[in-house]
């Protein structure tokens, strides 16, 4: 249900319960995978379910420091989070050999930073924007940043259930 969340305002709530879900079925999704499971390669371009989870841990880590922080990854969080954010050839490379616990302890750590900061934030932060860079200089709120965070987490599951399917546990 999509509702008031205790320590949360309004919307904030509603966004809580959406972030909520998302990972839900995304950890439901991954459940019991093992290590060469979670590093497998559907092919020689594609991503690992380890990697995309990362990938979505990147993504939340990044936003948090975006809209919460109000910065950039610095050149050592870059180093850390790079090959998650950008994937591909070097997430292949560097992001394996994880078990399952790794990710989502990971997971967790992010998540709790997260909602203690939204705990701390009133409604009209939402509205609050800027212009992005990334997307032609449009103006873009805070409300939007974190509905992609979550949205780009249902695109990564949809994959991870394609490929847990591949690997015949899904």
């Amino acid at each position: 249900m999509i509702d008031q969340v205790p320590g949360f305002s309004n919307q904030i709530s509603r966004l809580v319960s959406m972030m909520n879900y998302s990972r839900w079925t995304t950890l439901e999704s991954v459940k019991g995978l093992s290590t060469e499971q979670l590093d497998f390669l559907l092919d020689s371009d594609s991503n690992s379910i380890g990697a995309l989870l990362k990938h979505i841990m990147a993504v939340e880590y990044a936003y948090y420091l975006n809209t919460i922080e109000k910065r950039e990854l610095s050149e050592e969080e870059r180093q850390e989070w790079g090959p998650a954010l950008e994937l591909g050839e070097r997430g292949r490379r560097e992001i394996k050999n994880n078990p399952l616990e790794y990710y989502i302890e990971l997971m967790n750590e992010i998540r709790e930073k997260t909602l203690k900061a939204f705990s701390e934030l009133t409604d009209e932060w939402l509205d609050e924007y800027e212009l992005e860079p990334h997307l032609g200089n449009s103006p873009v709120n805070n409300y939007f940043k974190w509905f992609h965070v979550f949205e780009d987490e249902i695109n990564h599951r949809g994959q991870i259930r394609i490929i847990r399917k591949r690997i015949g546990n899904g």
